[in-house]
C-alpha cells in the first residue's frame, strides 16, 4: 500500500510540476482569446478517469496506508502529514478554489466575448488560479517528500 501511495502521489504531484513548468508558460505567451479557450479545452480534458484516479486515489489511499502503519510512530507520522497535506493542500484547495474557477471559466461565453471582455475574464481568472495552483503544487511536492521518507525510514 505504501508503494502505491507513494505512486499516486508522486503522479498527481507530476502533473502540477509539469503544469508549473511547461504548460502555464506557454499559456502565459497566449492572447486572451486563445487563453480563455485552451484553459476551457484543457480543464475539460483533464476530467477523465486516469488522472481522477491518481488525484482521488490518492486522498484515499495515503490515509489507509497511514492507517496501516500506525504501529510505526516515525512511518505513521510522516504519512499522517503526507496526508493532510495532501487532502488538505492539494484536494482541498483544488476543490475550494480551482474547481469554482475552472467552472466559471467554462460558463464563459467565448463566441460573444469582445477582446475586452475577454482580457477582462482572464484576468479574473489568470491570477487566483495561479496562486492556488501554486499553493497546492508545493502542498504535493512535500506531501510526496513526506511520503517517500516514510518509504526509506525504518
Amino acid at each position: 500500500m505504501l508503494f502505491i501511495s507513494i505512486t499516486l502521489v508522486g503522479l498527481s504531484t507530476g502533473v502540477f510540476f509539469a503544469w508549473s513548468c511547461s504548460v502555464l508558460p506557454g499559456l502565459k505567451l497566449l492572447s486572451a482569446r486563445e487563453y480563455v479557450l485552451a484553459f476551457q479545452s484543457m480543464n475539460r480534458a483533464i476530467q477523465n478517469p486516469v488522472f481522477l484516479l491518481c488525484f482521488l486515489g490518492a486522498g484515499i489511499v495515503l490515509p489507509v496506508t497511514t492507517w496501516m502503519h500506525r504501529g510505526d510512530s516515525v512511518q505513521c507520522g510522516l504519512l499522517l502529514a503526507a496526508s493532510v497535506l495532501y487532502i488538505v493542500g492539494v484536494l482541498g484547495v483544488t476543490m475550494a478554489g480551482n474547481v469554482p474557477l475552472n467552472e466559471a471559466l467554462d460558463k464563459f461565453d467565448t463566441g460573444a466575448a469582445t477582446v475586452e471582455q475577454m482580457a477582462r475574464q482572464r484576468e479574473l481568472f489568470e491570477g487566483p488560479w495561479m496562486a492556488l495552483h501554486n499553493w497546492r503544487s508545493v502542498a504535493a511536492v512535500v506531501s510526496f517528500m513526506l511520503s517517500v521518507l516514510a518509504g526509506v525510514v525504518r
